[in-house]
């Protein structure tokens, strides 16, 4: 301030440029925090409680390829939690739920490589043997129980190997076999595993009715009489009347001197009666397989055990149907 009351200059101007800066300051300094502030969005925590839990309900509801997702998002995101060789397990679960074998099988040999020391090992070789032989590769599901018989000093879990085996056997009919790997089962689970009842069952396997291929073409000389024998007798019917009808037809015209008619005839009756042969032998065929895989579906319904896994926990629940 000057001596006569006005303002100094220098110091006018001064006080201006601080108040300028001031406000500059507050405009491009200021709300840029307040502005970062305000755009900070709240972040979403999943434990690993939640995660598992949502992939239960999935699982739970049948929605397996969803369930597949979750799972593995909860072993990506806690793979040191006590439960993700579960949720490993329940990946592979999901995947035979879903009718995709062969996937089913890499996720369960995953636990076996990654899981090795807890028990979802011993479950994973055996869903490894039912998927194989659902993929009808038999001799894999074979070997892939032998391997576990080897690995382990169980006697349940050799036990059931073996009796698994046994029913692999029966499956493709090789009747032998499955008794002899019935037979390795110990004395202690015999009674379990019904034994003596399922023994008695195959020895009257030599009791299935069949046919035999060779008579049955044997007996398709007669058009029909193939069929008949094998029990098919609107198709022994059939084959009678139609191969009967054309050497009618084919003697009529070669009776009547029209050759090229009759040999006409004669070619078409050929294939009809070779049909006919070769019919009767298939017929004897199919026969003998009706009849051996409903004696096994018998002894399914009569003797096997079936094994579940009882999921809410890590153990096997086992539950045994018998029909007497």
């Amino acid at each position: 301030m000057t001596s006569g009351g006005k303002m100094n200059p220098a110091y006018s101007t001064s006080k201006i440029y601080m108040i300028i800066s001031l406000a500059f300051f507050s405009l491009i300094v200021l709300p840029e925090k307040s502005f970062a502030e305000f755009d900070q969005k709240p972040v979403l925590k999943i434990d690993s409680d939640t995660q598992y839990n949502f992939a239960e309900y999935y699982f739970s509801n049948k929605e397996y390829f969803r369930a597949i997702g979750e799972y593995k998002r909860f072993i990506y995101f806690f793979p040191e939690d006590a439960m993700a060789p579960l949720a490993a397990y329940k990946i592979g679960e999901s995947y035979f739920k879903s009718r995709r074998f062969r996937e089913a099988v890499i996720s369960f040999k995953t636990i076996i490589n990654q899981y090795a020391d807890t028990e979802l090992l011993v479950k994973s070789y055996f869903m490894i043997s039912e998927c194989l032989v659902l993929l009808d590769e038999y001799g894999p599901a074979i070997s892939n129980l032998h391997n576990l018989i080897l690995i382990t000093d169980d006697v349940q879990t050799k036990d059931e190997a073996f009796y698994k085996i046994g029913w692999i056997y029966l499956e493709i009919e090789a009747w032998e076999n499955a008794k002899l790997y019935f037979s390795k089962i110990s004395r202690q689970n015999s009674h379990k595993y019904s034994l003596k009842k399922l023994s008695d069952e195959l020895n009257s396997e030599a009791t299935i009715p069949k046919k035999n291929p060779k008579l049955a073409g044997i007996l398709s000389i007669i058009p029909g009489a193939g069929f008949l024998y094998c029990e098919r007798y609107q198709d022994a019917l059939i084959a009678f009347l139609l191969n009967g009808a054309i050497i009618c037809a084919a003697y009529e015209a070669f009776d009547n001197d029209n050759a090229a008619l009759g040999g006409i005839i004669a070619f078409v009756g050929t294939g009809f009666y070779a049909g006919n042969i070769y019919g009767s032998v298939s017929s004897a065929h199919k026969y003998n397989k009706n009849k051996k895989k409903r004696f096994i579906e018998k002894l399914k319904e009569n003797t096997k055990i079936r094994f579940s896994a009882d999921y809410n926990n890590t153990g096997v629940l086992i539950s045994f149907n018998y029909l007497f």
